[in-house]
């Protein structure tokens, strides 16, 4: 039987599926409290690349913020995916 979260991806649903709701969940934290966000760029099955934006650009905290946070709490759910810094949309 598979579990369903509050925002409707269930606990079997495909990998790409499952992190671009746990990044919302995290983009949701960090708009709401610092009023910047996150957003799923691009995921290789590997590698999710991973774009910053609103009070994180520019902010000199924000890579602490995607290598540490936002890296580290991905990898309590996945821990074979890497984190990486996508350049930013002009």
């Amino acid at each position: 039987m598979s579990e369903t979260f509050e925002n409707g991806v269930g606990t079997d649903a495909p990998v790409e599926e499952r992190l671009q709701s746990l990044i919302d969940n995290l983009s949701s934290y960090i708009e709401y409290y610092h009023g910047g966000w996150c957003r799923l760029v691009s995921f290789d099955g590997k590698v999710a690349r991973v774009e910053l934006g609103g009070a994180c650009e520019g902010c000199p905290l924000s890579l602490n913020t995607l290598h540490g946070w936002i890296a580290g709490t991905v990898r309590q759910f996945f821990p074979d995916i890497v984190i990486e810094e996508a350049s930013a949309q002009p």
